[in-house]
């Protein structure tokens, strides 16, 4: 019987310099610098001999186990779970997504995770939305967007597609990511307050610092904020600040923070970030209207909003 290795940090096969973390059935974007001695692994083929793809490949690189890894990994997602903001709050910058991938492994559809935990899969009659039940709203799926895969944050709601090697310290980055989550480590009732309060934390977590704490693009040197005002979003009056970033090394960014009262629950504020890449590569800049313009309460197809839309004065 073909035993596979349990969830830990091991050495990556496509980057042996770093450690990559195993979930228990696939590679993970998620990676770090070595903490400690490694142990080898080997993953045992399965019943007949042959073994799958994934197993040879994982069995034929030299992996090590750091039992402290999960938990280092989770208590830094928890940080970043508490409502006070991603990981490294500089002036003005954030980390994309640290990410690296291996060409040892290529999952099969049984190693494909499910979306983010605050996400649940859109109805089939409906593939172009995105349902976003915590938060009770739904986001529409445009063209050149997909649902989150293989993503070290949890309330990633979705990605451009693909990656590609970071400029600054090593990871993959993606030129397009938007987040949604609930505000609760904030007592902060105003759409304006909150996403001008949110929007240096926003830079910082998607231009600066990873997860991990590498630099992605070396930091942001400057920023300057483009557009802001109010919105109306799924029928609900919010607002938004929009800055543009630039970088040490890459092509720079465009990030936002949306701020508006949720439809479900006690209605508690909640947050859509935007990080789009700059230059040719990025998705365009219409996107974060679109996307703004297409969000709706679960349910409620015909409640919409938008840059431009009718609204009563925001707090």
């Amino acid at each position: 019987m073909s035993m596979t290795p349990p969830p830990g940090w091991y050495r990556d096969p496509s980057y042996p310099l770093v450690e990559r973390w195993w979930d228990g059935t696939a590679w993970t974007d998620h990676r770090r610098q070595p903490e400690a001695p490694q142990l080898p692994l080997t993953q045992p083929e399965s019943p007949g001999g042959g073994g799958s793809g994934r197993a040879k490949a994982v069995a034929l690189s030299v992996a090590g186990v750091v039992l402290v890894a999960s938990i280092v990994t989770g208590a830094v997602l928890l940080r970043r779970d508490d409502g006070s903001g991603d990981a490294a709050a500089t002036t003005t910058e954030t980390t994309t997504e640290t990410t690296t991938a291996t060409t040892a492994v290529s999952p099969s559809a049984s190693d494909t995770p499910s979306p983010s935990a605050s996400t649940s899969a859109p109805s089939p009659d409906d593939p172009s939305v995105v349902v976003d039940e915590l938060n009770g709203i739904t986001l529409p799926l445009l063209d050149g967007w997909v649902r989150p895969q293989y993503v070290a944050e949890h309330d990633i709601v979705m990605t451009t597609p693909g990656t590609y090697d970071c400029p600054g310290d090593p990871g993959l980055c993606r030129h397009g990511r938007v987040i949604s989550r609930t505000v609760t480590a904030n007592d902060e009732k105003s759409p304006k307050a909150l996403a001008q309060q949110d929007i240096e934390d926003a830079a910082n977590s998607s231009y600066d610092r990873d997860l991990i704490d590498n630099r992605p693009f070396k930091g942001i040197t400057s920023h300057q904020e483009v557009k802001s005002g109010q919105v109306a979003v799924a029928g609900r009056a919010g607002y938004f600040v929009r800055w543009k970033v630039k970088t040490r090394v890459g092509p720079g960014g465009y990030v936002e923070s949306l701020a508006f009262p949720s439809s479900v629950g006690s209605e508690s504020l909640v947050i859509v970030r935007f990080a789009f890449d700059a230059g040719s590569d990025g998705p365009p800049l219409t996107d974060m209207d679109r996307i703004t313009k297409g969000i709706r309460p679960v349910g409620d197809a015909d409640t919409g909003g938008g840059v431009g839309s009718s609204i009563g004065p925001s707090k």
